[in-house]
């Protein structure tokens, strides 16, 4: 992947920004410039540790270097703010009683969804590799959560105001582009030679299946801990299906 890419990914997103500022109540650019500064030190953290932390040489294929040198920004970025902050980010043990039932049901109900749906569409007659079902079972989920649904999704509640609550719930803009951000990070690229690589079908599928659920839950449940578990679901759903 090309160090443009995050770029890329960042001008994507830029005309969003500008449409939460012209149709929010108040804006706060302060955290509009923290958000565009922390998304670009986490992409960088992930690209670059995978081109220069190699653990090949201990056997580890794929990306844990740089998903876990995410994770310790996350970690260093989170223990920097107060108590009441890291419980915004959803850093916290405690549940929202009010609402996480019905998070839960509306994940659970867009899984069976996307079950059926995979079952249907997915290659299938895959090997099993122990080292990539214990990848999808932590990595994933721990890392991107907590940045995406985590830190990023309370930068941009600061950034633009949330208007709308459901149950009691704010849901904004913040939540709106984060649950965009995350699928299209997966379905646009810019290769090391320069092809640029768009997959429409793995972003709209992302955004309005897996990404909205998994924001839904974030924000019903009032952690990260349930959406961290569902993202991993979610993955290993992906791994056994294409074994089948």
């Amino acid at each position: 992947m090309s160090l443009f890419t995050p770029l890329i990914w960042f001008a994507i997103i830029t005309p969003l920004l500008i449409i939460a500022h012209f149709t929010s109540k108040e804006t706060n650019f302060k955290y509009i410039l923290l958000f565009a500064g922390y998304f670009l030190l986490d992409c960088y953290a992930r690209v670059l540790g995978y081109e220069y932390i190699k653990l090949d040489t201990i056997g580890l294929r794929g990306n844990w270097s740089g998903n876990y040198l995410s994770f310790i920004f996350a970690l260093i970025f989170i223990f920097c703010h107060k108590k009441d902050v890291r419980k915004a980010i959803g850093f916290t043990a405690k549940f929202n009683k009010k609402t996480v039932l019905l998070g839960v049901l509306i994940f659970l109900g867009v899984l069976v969804f996307d079950f059926i749906f995979k079952l249907i569409v997915y290659p299938k007659g895959g090997e099993f590799d122990l080292q990539v079902f214990l990848f999808q079972a932590t990595t994933p989920g721990l890392t991107e959560e907590i940045v995406f649904r985590g830190i990023l999704l309370w930068i941009l509640s600061k950034a633009f105001v949330p208007k709308k609550k459901i149950k009691g719930v704010a849901f904004g803009w913040g939540f709106i582009i984060v649950t965009f951000l995350f699928a299209m990070i997966h379905g646009v690229i810019l290769t090391k030679n320069m092809d640029f690589m768009v997959d429409y079908v793995t972003i709209a599928y992302l955004t309005f299946v897996t990404s909205f659920s998994l924001g839904v839950l974030r924000k019903f449940s009032g952690n990260l801990i349930l959406p961290t578990l569902a993202h991993n679901t979610v993955n290993l759903m992906n791994f056994f299906i294409r074994l089948l």
